[in-house]
């Protein structure tokens, strides 16, 4: 989950909102009070390093059958989703490592070391940013994005802002 906290001035006053990001909702979430707004949601593409991602394009997804993979923890949606569809497929990868936090996740992935799973509308960001390519997409998996606020209607501009910003600029045309 991402916190983020945003400040905004209106007409001569300041108010300050908390918002936090997130791809699943816990439990303990729903239970404190806190409402979550949906955002969007992405299909999931597997990212490697060049060379394994040539190798595991060439027979996709077949070729995730054994392939070391770097998942997300069991606890997340995104990970039973993964390990749905993999049993599915019928499709075995050897699991390299698990990951609570998504940058080290794509960091241990970038290194060569095993592919992993990533939201295909964040391709080109991972792209740029890590040097990694898509090995190919599972249009049947998705990953869903949240707001997560402590008002169950939104109302601070600042926060409808991010959240009509989210909706519009990263989900509006999403893979």
């Amino acid at each position: 989950m991402k916190v983020s906290s945003v400040t905004a001035s209106t007409a001569g006053t300041e108010s300050t909102a908390n918002t936090a990001s997130a791809s699943s909702i816990t439990t303990s979430a729903v239970r404190s009070g806190v409402a979550s707004h949906l955002l969007g949601e992405s299909s999931v593409t597997i990212f490697a390093a060049a060379r394994e991602a040539a190798r595991l394009r060439a027979r996709f997804p077949r070729s995730l059958d054994g392939a070391r993979l770097h998942v997300p923890t069991e606890s997340t949606a995104l990970r039973r989703s993964l390990s749905h569809w993999f049993d599915a497929q019928g499709i075995r990868p050897a699991i390299a490592a698990e990951f609570q936090d998504s940058a080290l996740l794509v960091e241990f992935g970038r290194t060569g070391d095993g592919a992993f799973p990533g939201p295909s509308i964040l391709e080109d960001e991972l792209r740029k940013r890590y040097g990694v390519e898509p090995a190919g997409r599972l249009p049947d998996v998705q990953e869903r994005f949240y707001a997560i606020s402590v008002e169950r209607r939104l109302r601070h501009p600042a926060v409808l802002a991010i959240t009509e910003a989210a909706r519009a600029e990263l989900f509006s045309g999403r893979p």
